[in-house]
């Protein structure tokens, strides 16, 4: 959630971090702010809004200064509005501070300082913390690090921090607790941000910080501790895309290009770890730990939002192909309920971000108890994946969409190999089954390049649905995870009210609501349920659904019962999810485009949930 820039150097600081929040705005865009030290003095421009909102309040007007930070906020604390857009000012001027993240123990605070004669103009945690650190600065007669540090040690919550003193304004600083914050290091400047996409313009030297530590910036270097004023070297990591992939490349919305880019990311994620001349599957992230996968008698997949959804194929992957018992859970209730996890278990979180606060307090919670625990995600040196005992990289390239795509297919790839992989080791899959599912890996991104070609009948398709208020989706065995995303998709982006389903569901209740007006979107592809489905199909028409049906090349009985058809070809059911989903995409981009939706940035929504 939220997004930060920082910037301190000899350049103008104000288009560096305006840019930077147009590359962030997929984190949060309810309001967004900048506050810049120019000519000695503080320079605040915010406002509700989206970015270029900003970028009208100030047009015409000169800004200066080489220091700086700026905020674009998705709502935590507070309604989106002017007041309580950040950059937030301390009482007296003092501080200026950036957050992301939720301060648990504001109200607290908050009252405390309203003893001592202070006002708030807004209803935020970030002023109060703000107004605390500056009540510390003034009372305590500290530095600003230590006024810091000394208010950081008092809260209770999560936080990505960028902070101004006004009378030091020669620093720039960061500190991070559960919400990430990284350091672009440059040639006599710093960059600040929530993740790599405004640095990678300019440097490809990053400097993660811990949780707990703070980051003093100046232009004669970078200084980091700890909270107890420990010492600590940073660890430089290079960023491995180019500003480039952060563009929208001639598609009118991030969400197409990153559909389309699919035939790439998975390819991207295969690359290096299936050899076809031997037929064998190299996962290097997971070497050391895969006598334990190996002997597993649990895998617990714990994930949020789409990442579950390739969790729950993941599911029927190691059960079928490794024949290990799994379980998968939402994070959000896993962390909470007291779950049974022993030593013996492996944990195998899900993240695109790397930073999903549910997924990443799930991981805490489950190495306390002693698993092992094992990531997939898409940043490079996002948390979970320096806090995990192990993991793979899906190399996915990055996604701005809020509404994910090309995440979801690179993670089911990893899972396929990772199932592949123990599955050989523990002698359950027959080398001729085996050497057909790596050939079939191989195939994929070939095969949803050419599902991509159908996009022009797949936008007819979604033509006819564009004024629905309700709609269902239906699959059955590895489809049924699909069917779950495909509903999510058309919720995220287009507002319409949708449910997905195993198809053998549908009597228990489902089928009450369908009638001439609904849509029932169905994955009927030629697999061991397909006579079951086609049933299904029947009891919808019966009943005067309309139906749209995702189907196997060249296949006509389904075609005679349905409204509509979509082909994907013929491929292994196993693989099945990753053609499948591609025109659920593609009807969920299509329809909230006709409805005039936000696809990019839908309401309410933000692309990294770094909060509870």
């Amino acid at each position: 959630m939220c997004g930060i820039v920082g910037y301190i150097g000899d350049r103008t600081a104000w288009p560096i971090i305006i840019k930077g929040l147009q590359r962030l705005e997929y984190r949060g865009y309810d309001s967004a702010g900048i506050a810049v030290i120019d000519e000695g003095k503080l320079r605040l421009n915010k406002c509700r809004g989206r970015v270029s909102d900003l970028q009208n309040q100030v047009k015409g007007q000169s800004i200066s200064g080489s220091l700086g930070i700026g905020h674009t906020r998705w709502a935590t604390h507070g309604e989106p509005n002017d007041i309580n857009a950040h950059p937030h000012v301390s009482m007296n001027g003092k501080i200026v501070v950036v957050h992301n993240g939720i301060i648990e123990n504001y109200r607290t605070i908050r009252k405390s300082l309203q003893d001592a004669g202070y006002t708030f103009k807004g209803e935020t945690d970030t002023e109060v913390l703000a107004d605390f650190i500056e009540y510390i600065y003034m009372t305590q007669h500290v530095s600003a690090e230590q006024a810091i540090k000394v208010a950081l040690n008092k809260v209770i919550g999560a936080y990505g921090l960028g902070i101004i003193c006004t009378d030091e304004p020669d620093k720039l600083f960061g500190a991070r607790k559960g919400s990430p914050l990284a350091v672009g290091v440059g040639q006599g400047e710093y960059f600040m941000a929530s993740d790599a996409t405004p640095i990678v313009e300019y440097t490809d030297k990053l400097v993660y910080l811990e949780d707990e530590q703070v980051v003093v910036l100046t232009r004669q270097g970078m200084e980091i501790s700890d909270l107890k004023d420990v010492h600590v070297d940073p660890v430089i990591t290079k960023i491995e895309f180019s500003a480039d992939s952060i563009d929208k490349g001639g598609y009118e919305h991030f969400m197409l290009k990153e559909i389309h880019e699919q035939p790439n990311s998975l390819a991207d994620t295969m690359r290096g770890r299936i050899v076809e001349q031997t037929q064998s599957i190299n996962l290097g992230g997971i070497s050391e730990v895969m006598p334990k996968l190996v002997s597993a008698n649990r895998i617990i997949i714990v994930a949020c939002g789409t990442s579950y959804h390739a969790g729950l194929v993941g599911e029927y992957l190691f059960e079928q192909f490794a024949r290990i018992n799994v379980e998968v859970e939402y994070a959000s209730e896993f962390r909470y309920r007291d779950p049974i996890i022993s030593e013996e278990d492996v944990v195998l979180v899900i993240s695109q971000s790397g930073e999903t606060a549910d997924t990443l307090a799930a991981l805490r919670m489950a190495k306390e108890k002693g698993a092992t625990v094992i990531g997939i995600c898409n940043v490079v040196g996002s948390s979970i994946a320096r806090e995990t005992h192990a993991g793979i990289y899906t190399h996915a390239g990055p996604e701005i969409g809020v509404a994910s795509t090309k995440a979801f297919t690179s993670q089911v790839v990893a899972l396929t190999m990772m199932a592949l992989a123990i599955g050989r080791k523990r002698g359950k899959i027959e080398d001729a089954r085996y050497s057909e599912l790596i050939s079939g890996l191989l195939q994929l991104p070939e095969l949803v390049e050419r599902v991509l070609k159908g996009d022009e009948h797949i936008k007819e398709v979604s033509r006819a649905y564009q004024l629905a208020q309700n709609a269902i989706y239906l699959g059955r065995g590895y489809l049924f995870p699909v069917a779950l995303e495909g509903a999510l998709k058309l919720k995220e982006i287009s507002y319409i009210h949708a449910e997905g389903y195993p198809a053998a569901e549908m009597k228990h209740g489902p089928i009450a609501l369908i009638d001439n007006c609904m849509p029932v979107f169905v994955l009927a592809t030629r697999d061991k349920y397909y006579d079951k489905v086609v049933n299904n199909i029947q009891e919808v028409k019966a009943r005067k659904g309309q139906v749209v049906a995702i189907v196997t090349e060249g296949d006509t009985e389904i075609a005679r019962l349905a409204d509509y058809v979509i082909e994907i070809p013929e491929c292994d059911e196993a693989l099945l999810p990753m053609l499948a989903v591609v025109p659920l995409q593609l009807i969920s981009y299509h329809i909230a485009v006709m409805r005039r939706c936000d696809v990019d940035q839908p309401r309410n929504l933000a692309k990294s949930v770094t909060v509870e």
